[in-house]
């Protein structure tokens, strides 16, 4: 494949990125007609060793760490809300978090376009999530049955800067605590531990509000419903601490919600 159609397979997704990073989409755009203007100049400037869409993030990447203004973005010139709280974040992290949460790269690939190890990128992660609390902080319902992961994610979330409203292992449960103070995310397992379903406590709990909504379960393949989750953050056990705090940053940084789903499966 020539270098052009590379970059046409790819180009909406690196504007995406560009704007992000940049803060408008003027200034994006103006990246990667830089980027378009190097490759043309030199094609050789793709790293044909790797595969091209990391080729191709990553040499944006180096074109956008190269002019240190980009160090700052005025918040005052960002229309979009969820990039004005982005403007707010240390200059790599943002990157370690675009790449992550907006574009999808796995961890090994999003550190090989910022030219870290994984152990880094985790940290970088993590650091996102810090700093989005600092900006969204919310109140977070724990779902879940197993007492030591329970344990583990309201440690997590703390550790974000979100505080922990409540932690249910039942359905009964679930609905009581978000009756007494609303949440504003839900991290939920689905099979709990007197047998009902996370799955319907949620369903119930977000009847009237929409808020972000977290699965975690051990059998991810399980999760089947005749309506495509809005959105479907699903994360698998035994699970990552930097995948929970990447996908809760995610989650809230987009501003996504989740809406009742029909069950037909349990986990």
């Amino acid at each position: 494949m020539s270098t052009s159609q590379l970059v046409a397979q790819h180009l909406p997704f690196l504007r995406r990125y560009a704007r992000a990073l940049s803060g408008s989409q003027s200034a994006g755009d103006a990246y990667v007609t830089a980027l378009l203007e190097t490759l043309i100049a030199d094609p050789s400037t793709l790293d044909r060793e790797v595969e091209p869409r990391v080729a191709l993030y990553r040499l944006l990447t180096r074109l956008w760490n190269s002019v240190a203004i980009n160090a700052e973005i005025d918040p005052a010139s960002i229309e979009v809300q969820g990039e004005r709280r982005l403007s707010h974040i240390t200059p790599i992290v943002r990157q370690a978090f675009l790449l992550v949460s907006l574009e999808g790269f796995g961890e090994e690939d999003a550190a090989s376009v910022l030219d870290i190890d994984v152990p880094t990128l985790r940290n970088l992660v993590e650091d996102a999530g810090r700093e989005l609390a600092a900006e969204i902080a919310t109140e977070v319902l724990i779902i879940e049955d197993e007492p030591f992961i329970a344990l583990d994610l309201e440690g997590l979330v703390e550790g974000l800067g979100h505080r922990v409203s409540g932690i249910a292992r039942t359905h009964s449960e679930a609905v009581s605590l978000a009756r007494r103070k609303p949440p504003g995310m839900i991290l939920a397992d689905i099979q709990l531990a007197d047998g009902s379903s996370g799955l319907d406590a949620v369903n119930e709990l977000i009847e009237g509000v929409e808020v972000p909504v977290i699965f975690i379960t051990a059998y991810p393949e399980r999760f089947l419903t005749g309506i495509r989750p809005e959105p479907a953050f699903l994360i698998a056990k035994p699970f990552q601490p930097s995948t929970v705090a990447a996908v809760i940053s995610q989650a809230l940084f987009f501003e996504r919600k989740a809406r009742p789903r029909e069950q037909r499966a349990t986990a």
